[in-house]
Protein backbone atom coordinates (compact mmCIF):
# COMPACT_ATOMS: atom_id res chain seq x y z
CA UNK A 1 0.00 0.00 0.00
CA UNK A 2 1.73 3.49 -0.96
CA UNK A 3 2.43 5.74 1.58
CA UNK A 4 1.36 9.80 1.71
CA UNK A 5 4.50 11.93 0.81
CA UNK A 6 4.55 14.48 3.27
CA UNK A 7 3.18 17.74 1.97
CA UNK A 8 5.97 20.56 1.80
CA UNK A 9 4.49 23.93 -0.50
CA UNK A 10 5.64 27.46 -0.40
CA UNK A 11 2.89 29.65 -1.27
CA UNK A 12 2.64 33.66 -2.12
CA UNK A 13 -0.51 34.73 -1.89
CA UNK A 14 -1.78 38.12 -2.67
CA UNK A 15 -4.85 40.20 -2.50
CA UNK A 16 -5.44 43.43 -3.54
CA UNK A 17 -7.72 45.83 -1.63
CA UNK A 18 -11.02 46.56 -2.96
CA UNK A 19 -9.87 50.27 -1.42
CA UNK A 20 -7.46 49.95 -4.27
CA UNK A 21 -4.75 51.82 -1.59
CA UNK A 22 -2.33 49.05 -2.35
CA UNK A 23 -1.84 44.74 -2.29
CA UNK A 24 -1.00 42.77 0.86
CA UNK A 25 1.24 39.93 0.12
CA UNK A 26 2.47 36.78 1.86
CA UNK A 27 5.18 34.09 1.69
CA UNK A 28 4.33 31.46 3.64
CA UNK A 29 5.19 27.74 3.85
CA UNK A 30 3.09 24.82 4.72
CA UNK A 31 3.75 21.47 5.85
CA UNK A 32 1.91 17.89 6.81
CA UNK A 33 3.23 14.63 7.70
CA UNK A 34 0.21 12.94 6.61
CA UNK A 35 -3.37 13.81 5.13
CA UNK A 36 -4.86 12.70 8.58
CA UNK A 37 -2.74 15.31 10.81
CA UNK A 38 -2.98 18.85 11.37
CA UNK A 39 -1.48 21.62 8.28
CA UNK A 40 0.87 23.55 9.79
CA UNK A 41 1.47 27.26 7.95
CA UNK A 42 4.51 29.24 8.96
CA UNK A 43 4.78 32.68 8.14
CA UNK A 44 7.85 33.80 6.05
CA UNK A 45 7.39 37.03 4.95
CA UNK A 46 4.63 39.81 4.78
CA UNK A 47 4.64 42.76 2.92
CA UNK A 48 2.55 46.04 2.07
CA UNK A 49 3.01 46.83 -1.63
CA UNK A 50 1.11 50.53 -2.16
CA UNK A 51 -0.68 51.79 -5.34
CA UNK A 52 0.54 54.11 -6.95
CA UNK A 53 -1.72 56.76 -7.35
CA UNK A 54 -1.30 57.14 -11.36
CA UNK A 55 -2.07 53.72 -11.38
CA UNK A 56 -5.39 54.21 -8.86
CA UNK A 57 -6.83 56.67 -11.75
CA UNK A 58 -6.69 54.62 -14.21
CA UNK A 59 -8.46 51.42 -12.30
CA UNK A 60 -10.91 54.03 -11.16
CA UNK A 61 -10.92 55.28 -14.67
CA UNK A 62 -12.01 51.39 -15.73
CA UNK A 63 -14.07 50.67 -13.26
CA UNK A 64 -16.60 53.84 -14.59
CA UNK A 65 -15.94 54.06 -17.81
CA UNK A 66 -14.32 50.88 -19.15
CA UNK A 67 -12.01 52.42 -21.42
CA UNK A 68 -8.74 51.77 -19.97
CA UNK A 69 -6.97 48.79 -21.51
CA UNK A 70 -6.72 46.31 -18.87
CA UNK A 71 -2.98 45.58 -19.92
CA UNK A 72 -1.93 48.55 -18.75
CA UNK A 73 -2.64 47.33 -14.89
CA UNK A 74 0.07 45.06 -13.35
CA UNK A 75 1.64 45.07 -10.20
CA UNK A 76 5.16 43.10 -9.85
CA UNK A 77 4.75 42.06 -6.10
CA UNK A 78 8.12 39.94 -6.06
CA UNK A 79 10.43 42.90 -6.95
CA UNK A 80 8.82 44.79 -3.59
CA UNK A 81 9.64 42.01 -0.84
CA UNK A 82 12.93 40.26 -3.00
CA UNK A 83 11.60 37.30 -2.83
CA UNK A 84 13.43 34.62 -4.97
CA UNK A 85 10.97 32.97 -6.83
CA UNK A 86 12.33 30.13 -8.45
CA UNK A 87 14.32 29.22 -5.27
CA UNK A 88 11.42 30.28 -2.68
CA UNK A 89 8.01 29.41 -4.34
CA UNK A 90 6.44 26.81 -5.58
CA UNK A 91 3.06 28.45 -6.42
CA UNK A 92 1.43 31.42 -6.77
CA UNK A 93 -2.37 32.58 -6.00
CA UNK A 94 -4.04 35.36 -5.12
CA UNK A 95 -6.94 37.82 -6.12
CA UNK A 96 -6.15 40.79 -8.60
CA UNK A 97 -8.04 44.40 -8.21
CA UNK A 98 -11.51 43.87 -8.72
CA UNK A 99 -12.97 45.83 -11.49
CA UNK A 100 -16.88 44.19 -11.57
CA UNK A 101 -18.24 42.15 -8.99
CA UNK A 102 -22.18 41.91 -10.44
CA UNK A 103 -23.96 39.67 -7.77
CA UNK A 104 -27.09 40.79 -8.01
CA UNK A 105 -28.86 40.91 -11.75
CA UNK A 106 -31.82 42.73 -10.50
CA UNK A 107 -29.41 45.53 -10.38
CA UNK A 108 -30.45 46.44 -13.93
CA UNK A 109 -34.00 45.80 -14.26
CA UNK A 110 -35.34 44.72 -17.53
CA UNK A 111 -32.31 43.62 -18.81
CA UNK A 112 -30.86 39.90 -19.43
CA UNK A 113 -27.75 40.12 -17.04
CA UNK A 114 -25.79 37.44 -15.75
CA UNK A 115 -24.08 37.25 -12.70
CA UNK A 116 -20.05 38.29 -13.53
CA UNK A 117 -17.07 39.55 -11.84
CA UNK A 118 -13.58 40.59 -13.79
CA UNK A 119 -9.95 41.00 -12.02
CA UNK A 120 -6.76 42.45 -13.05
CA UNK A 121 -5.11 39.80 -12.28
CA UNK A 122 -4.67 37.29 -15.25
CA UNK A 123 -3.37 33.90 -13.89
CA UNK A 124 -1.80 32.52 -17.33
CA UNK A 125 0.49 35.80 -17.54
CA UNK A 126 1.70 35.11 -14.17
CA UNK A 127 2.39 31.89 -14.91
CA UNK A 128 4.48 32.63 -17.56
CA UNK A 129 6.46 35.37 -16.40
CA UNK A 130 7.40 33.64 -13.58
CA UNK A 131 7.61 30.21 -14.59
CA UNK A 132 5.50 29.27 -11.36
CA UNK A 133 2.51 27.60 -10.83
CA UNK A 134 -0.34 29.75 -10.38
CA UNK A 135 -3.96 29.53 -9.08
CA UNK A 136 -6.83 31.97 -9.15
CA UNK A 137 -10.20 32.77 -9.94
CA UNK A 138 -11.35 31.65 -6.74
CA UNK A 139 -14.65 34.13 -6.77
CA UNK A 140 -15.69 33.12 -10.07
CA UNK A 141 -15.48 29.34 -8.84
CA UNK A 142 -17.63 30.42 -5.58
CA UNK A 143 -20.35 31.80 -8.11
CA UNK A 144 -20.81 28.72 -10.09
CA UNK A 145 -22.18 27.24 -6.43
CA UNK A 146 -24.66 30.28 -6.80
CA UNK A 147 -23.06 32.07 -3.91
CA UNK A 148 -21.62 35.43 -3.84
CA UNK A 149 -17.43 35.19 -4.40
CA UNK A 150 -16.93 37.13 -1.28
CA UNK A 151 -15.95 36.23 1.46
CA UNK A 152 -14.42 32.71 0.59
CA UNK A 153 -12.09 31.97 3.50
CA UNK A 154 -14.47 30.00 6.12
CA UNK A 155 -12.89 26.95 6.25
CA UNK A 156 -9.38 28.73 6.70
CA UNK A 157 -10.70 30.92 9.54
CA UNK A 158 -12.08 28.13 11.31
CA UNK A 159 -8.73 26.48 10.87
CA UNK A 160 -6.62 28.79 12.72
CA UNK A 161 -9.22 30.30 15.40
CA UNK A 162 -10.91 27.02 16.36
CA UNK A 163 -11.32 26.81 19.89
CA UNK A 164 -12.90 23.63 21.91
CA UNK A 165 -15.77 25.90 24.28
CA UNK A 166 -15.11 29.22 22.13
CA UNK A 167 -17.54 30.46 19.53
CA UNK A 168 -15.07 33.23 17.62
CA UNK A 169 -15.59 35.55 14.96
CA UNK A 170 -12.82 36.48 12.23
CA UNK A 171 -13.84 39.59 10.88
CA UNK A 172 -12.25 42.15 7.89
CA UNK A 173 -12.67 45.74 7.51
CA UNK A 174 -11.17 46.78 4.16
CA UNK A 175 -13.12 48.19 1.27
CA UNK A 176 -16.23 46.51 2.54
CA UNK A 177 -16.88 43.97 5.57
CA UNK A 178 -17.10 40.41 5.93
CA UNK A 179 -16.69 38.58 9.09
CA UNK A 180 -16.77 34.13 9.33
CA UNK A 181 -18.34 32.15 12.36
CA UNK A 182 -15.83 29.14 13.70
CA UNK A 183 -18.50 27.28 16.56
CA UNK A 184 -17.15 26.14 19.96
CA UNK A 185 -15.85 22.55 19.05
CA UNK A 186 -14.37 23.39 15.90
CA UNK A 187 -16.42 21.51 13.48
CA UNK A 188 -15.95 22.77 10.01
CA UNK A 189 -19.41 21.91 8.34
CA UNK A 190 -20.62 24.31 10.63
CA UNK A 191 -18.69 27.59 10.26
CA UNK A 192 -20.17 29.83 7.79
CA UNK A 193 -19.23 33.36 6.45
CA UNK A 194 -20.79 36.93 5.42
CA UNK A 195 -20.39 40.14 4.06
CA UNK A 196 -22.00 42.68 6.32
CA UNK A 197 -21.84 46.26 4.37
CA UNK A 198 -20.06 48.83 3.14
CA UNK A 199 -15.98 49.32 4.64
CA UNK A 200 -13.36 51.61 4.36
CA UNK A 201 -13.99 52.99 0.67
CA UNK A 202 -16.92 54.25 1.49
CA UNK A 203 -15.34 56.82 4.58
CA UNK A 204 -12.38 57.42 2.34
CA UNK A 205 -14.12 58.88 -0.20
CA UNK A 206 -15.52 61.69 2.30
CA UNK A 207 -11.85 62.14 4.02
CA UNK A 208 -10.07 62.84 0.38
CA UNK A 209 -12.88 65.09 -0.55
CA UNK A 210 -12.93 67.34 2.78
CA UNK A 211 -9.61 67.22 2.97
CA UNK A 212 -9.09 67.95 -0.91
CA UNK A 213 -6.84 64.69 -1.29
CA UNK A 214 -3.98 65.35 1.57
CA UNK A 215 -5.37 62.57 3.43
CA UNK A 216 -6.40 58.75 2.25
CA UNK A 217 -8.56 58.24 4.80
CA UNK A 218 -9.34 58.96 8.81
CA UNK A 219 -6.15 58.38 10.38
CA UNK A 220 -6.72 56.84 13.74
CA UNK A 221 -10.83 58.00 13.74
CA UNK A 222 -9.56 61.62 14.03
CA UNK A 223 -12.19 63.63 12.42
CA UNK A 224 -14.68 61.37 12.77
CA UNK A 225 -14.19 61.50 17.43
CA UNK A 226 -15.12 65.45 16.26
CA UNK A 227 -18.39 64.99 14.25
CA UNK A 228 -21.62 63.98 15.61
CA UNK A 229 -23.50 61.06 13.83
CA UNK A 230 -26.64 61.67 12.58
CA UNK A 231 -28.74 58.47 12.99
CA UNK A 232 -31.88 59.11 10.35
CA UNK A 233 -29.30 58.96 7.54
CA UNK A 234 -27.71 55.62 9.34
CA UNK A 235 -30.76 54.33 8.98
CA UNK A 236 -31.95 55.28 5.91
CA UNK A 237 -28.87 54.10 4.09
CA UNK A 238 -28.32 50.38 6.42
CA UNK A 239 -29.89 48.59 3.26
CA UNK A 240 -27.57 49.65 0.30
CA UNK A 241 -25.42 47.30 -1.65
CA UNK A 242 -21.98 46.91 -0.54
CA UNK A 243 -20.01 46.96 -3.68
CA UNK A 244 -18.17 50.11 -4.96
CA UNK A 245 -19.94 49.44 -8.60
CA UNK A 246 -23.83 49.84 -6.47
CA UNK A 247 -22.69 51.75 -3.22
CA UNK A 248 -19.28 53.63 -3.83
CA UNK A 249 -17.92 56.57 -3.83
CA UNK A 250 -20.74 58.44 -5.54
CA UNK A 251 -23.12 57.06 -2.98
CA UNK A 252 -20.43 58.89 -0.18
CA UNK A 253 -21.14 62.08 -2.28
CA UNK A 254 -25.12 61.95 -1.96
CA UNK A 255 -24.72 61.46 1.47
CA UNK A 256 -21.88 64.19 2.32
CA UNK A 257 -24.01 66.46 -0.29
CA UNK A 258 -27.40 66.09 1.63
CA UNK A 259 -26.07 66.52 5.02
CA UNK A 260 -23.94 69.23 3.91
CA UNK A 261 -27.00 70.79 2.74
CA UNK A 262 -29.01 69.82 6.12
CA UNK A 263 -26.11 72.35 8.17
CA UNK A 264 -23.43 69.01 9.04
CA UNK A 265 -19.70 69.64 9.27
CA UNK A 266 -17.38 67.94 7.63
CA UNK A 267 -16.40 65.91 10.94
CA UNK A 268 -20.33 65.10 11.09
CA UNK A 269 -20.15 63.74 7.81
CA UNK A 270 -17.08 61.47 8.50
CA UNK A 271 -18.68 60.22 12.16
CA UNK A 272 -21.99 59.55 10.18
CA UNK A 273 -20.83 57.73 7.97
CA UNK A 274 -18.01 55.88 9.78
CA UNK A 275 -21.32 54.66 11.77
CA UNK A 276 -23.19 53.36 8.62
CA UNK A 277 -19.96 50.32 8.76
CA UNK A 278 -20.14 50.17 12.88
CA UNK A 279 -24.22 50.04 13.02
CA UNK A 280 -24.17 47.75 9.83
CA UNK A 281 -21.23 45.04 11.32
CA UNK A 282 -22.74 45.20 14.93
CA UNK A 283 -26.70 44.39 13.61
CA UNK A 284 -25.19 41.79 11.34
CA UNK A 285 -23.51 39.78 14.35
CA UNK A 286 -26.68 40.21 16.11
CA UNK A 287 -28.86 38.90 13.64
CA UNK A 288 -26.23 35.90 12.03
CA UNK A 289 -24.09 35.17 15.02
CA UNK A 290 -24.79 32.27 17.38
CA UNK A 291 -25.19 33.92 20.89
CA UNK A 292 -22.79 33.96 22.57
CA UNK A 293 -20.29 35.24 20.53
CA UNK A 294 -17.33 34.98 22.71
CA UNK A 295 -14.26 36.49 20.91
CA UNK A 296 -13.94 38.68 17.74
CA UNK A 297 -10.49 39.14 15.89
CA UNK A 298 -10.78 42.00 13.73
CA UNK A 299 -8.43 42.76 10.95
CA UNK A 300 -8.39 45.02 8.12
CA UNK A 301 -7.07 48.85 8.23
CA UNK A 302 -10.78 49.58 9.19
CA UNK A 303 -9.32 47.74 12.89
CA UNK A 304 -7.65 50.69 13.14
CA UNK A 305 -9.88 52.93 13.88
CA UNK A 306 -11.14 53.04 17.18
CA UNK A 307 -14.96 54.89 16.69
CA UNK A 308 -15.73 51.75 14.84
CA UNK A 309 -14.47 49.77 17.95
CA UNK A 310 -16.03 51.41 20.16
CA UNK A 311 -19.49 51.34 18.41
CA UNK A 312 -19.00 47.48 18.47
CA UNK A 313 -17.78 47.30 21.77
CA UNK A 314 -20.72 49.03 22.92
CA UNK A 315 -23.21 46.73 20.44
CA UNK A 316 -21.53 43.10 21.92
CA UNK A 317 -20.55 43.70 25.72
CA UNK A 318 -20.27 40.29 26.09
CA UNK A 319 -18.05 39.90 23.55
CA UNK A 320 -14.05 40.03 23.80
CA UNK A 321 -12.89 42.31 20.92
CA UNK A 322 -9.01 42.13 20.01
CA UNK A 323 -7.48 42.26 16.91
CA UNK A 324 -5.54 39.09 14.95
CA UNK A 325 -2.25 40.67 15.53
CA UNK A 326 -2.60 39.24 18.50
CA UNK A 327 -3.03 35.55 16.87
CA UNK A 328 0.68 36.71 15.46
CA UNK A 329 -1.22 37.36 11.81
CA UNK A 330 -0.63 41.32 10.52
CA UNK A 331 -3.84 43.31 10.63
CA UNK A 332 -3.67 43.34 6.48
CA UNK A 333 -2.80 39.83 5.87
CA UNK A 334 -5.93 38.22 6.22
CA UNK A 335 -7.11 38.07 3.03
CA UNK A 336 -3.81 36.87 0.97
CA UNK A 337 -2.98 34.71 3.83
CA UNK A 338 -6.51 33.35 3.04
CA UNK A 339 -5.51 33.18 -0.67
CA UNK A 340 -2.48 31.37 -0.02
CA UNK A 341 -4.46 28.90 1.95
CA UNK A 342 -6.41 27.97 -1.18
CA UNK A 343 -3.43 27.50 -2.90
CA UNK A 344 -2.42 24.92 -1.12
CA UNK A 345 -5.58 23.03 -1.09
CA UNK A 346 -6.12 23.80 -4.65
CA UNK A 347 -3.01 22.95 -5.44
CA UNK A 348 -2.92 19.40 -3.73
CA UNK A 349 -6.78 18.65 -5.05
CA UNK A 350 -8.23 18.95 -1.40
CA UNK A 351 -11.33 20.28 -1.67
CA UNK A 352 -12.61 22.66 1.06
CA UNK A 353 -15.61 23.40 2.99
CA UNK A 354 -17.44 26.33 1.31
CA UNK A 355 -20.50 27.56 3.43
CA UNK A 356 -24.07 27.55 1.39
CA UNK A 357 -25.69 30.63 2.63
CA UNK A 358 -25.80 30.15 6.38
CA UNK A 359 -26.84 26.53 5.95
CA UNK A 360 -24.44 23.42 6.78
CA UNK A 361 -21.75 24.06 3.53
CA UNK A 362 -20.46 21.55 1.17
CA UNK A 363 -16.67 20.25 -0.22
CA UNK A 364 -15.93 21.91 -2.90
CA UNK A 365 -12.45 22.46 -4.86
CA UNK A 366 -12.07 26.25 -6.12
CA UNK A 367 -10.31 28.21 -8.43
CA UNK A 368 -8.30 27.27 -11.71
CA UNK A 369 -4.83 26.31 -11.83
CA UNK A 370 -2.13 27.30 -14.44
CA UNK A 371 1.15 25.29 -14.98
CA UNK A 372 4.30 26.90 -15.60
CA UNK A 373 4.61 24.40 -18.59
Amino acid sequence: MATAKPLHLRVIGHNVRMSMDGMDTVHVEFTQETPSVPLHCKFLRYGEVEMPKSLEKKVMHLIKTNSTPPEEISVRFEEEQGVQLQKEVDVIAGQGQTIWHLLLSDLFPGRDVSRAHLNMAEICTIAAETGITTLGNFRVSDFSLRKQGCPLFAAFDNLWVNHATKTRAVQKIGGTVNFSISMAGGDAMRCFDLDTGPGNFFNDATVQYFTSGEREFDEYGEIGAKGTVNQAVVDEWLDCSIRRQTFGDDTADRIRKRMIEEGATPEDCVATITNITAQSLAEHYKRYAPDPLDEVFMGGGGSRNPNIVKHLREQLPKTHITTIDELGVPLEAKEALGFAFLDCEGFVGRPVMVPLHLKVGEMVLLGIIITSG
